[in-house]
């Protein structure tokens, strides 16, 4: 159980930073909740959040059938991941304030959107994006363990799906007011650092373990 704690604990660590960094869903979920209310960009949350365990799951079957060919491969993919984190670093510490684009939420605000059609534009954004299946591909070889259980694996995702959903919850309530923006605006610098730093001490770290 320890193991697994700390095997969490990891894939927090980088997840959480990845999340609050603002990208394509972060304007979305944000002009969802301009145009068509917040009861819209929560219900777009869950459809993101949905995603992820979509995105989760085909990673640990993919990943448990290259186990089940060759361990060699799964460790070069591991360290491809750590490589991928490295990267991920790097563009963090090079980034400079993130903007966000004003002109793109001063929309007047329309009729209520149907539940279904909220949650879908929420999973589609994210499921057909090829980005976070880098992402999960990468930090589930390089962090979790590949005796790890599959059931754990599932466990780890949830609780990641629930922290993303949470976290776009919060974009919906409280980014939509122009204070809260440009706090968190002014903050980006600072989180784009930070994040960067955590990326590269996680990949670092993952490249000089040893294989096994």
């Amino acid at each position: 159980m320890h193991t697994y704690l700390i095997e969490l604990a990891s894939l927090m660590a980088v997840f959480s930073f990845a999340i609050v960094v603002p990208g394509a869903d972060t304007a979305m979920v944000m002009r969802q909740a301009i145009v068509h209310g917040r009861k819209a960009a929560i219900l777009t949350s869950f459809g993101v959040g949905t995603s992820l365990m979509f995105h989760v799951t085909y990673t640990i079957l993919g990943l448990g059938l290259i186990i089940s060919q060759s361990i060699f491969l799964f460790n070069i993919i591991k360290w491809a991941g750590a490589a991928y984190l490295i990267y991920l670093g790097i563009q963090s510490l090079r980034a400079g304030p993130v903007k966000i684009d004003a002109e793109q939420l001063d929309v007047k605000p329309r009729k209520a959107q149907s539940s279904l059609k909220a949650f879908s534009l929420g999973f589609l954004a994210n499921a057909l994006n090829p980005k976070p299946v880098i992402f999960f591909l990468s930090i589930f070889s390089a962090v979790v363990s590949h005796e790890t259980p599959a059931g754990i694996k599932f466990g780890y995702g949830l609780v990641m799906a629930s922290c993303l959903i949470a976290w776009f919850v919060l974009v919906s309530v409280f980014l939509t007011a122009p204070r809260m923006r440009r706090a968190f605006e002014k903050a980006s610098t600072w989180i784009n650092r930070v994040s960067g730093a955590v990326f590269i001490g996680f990949g670092l770290k993952l490249a000089t373990e040893r294989a096994s």
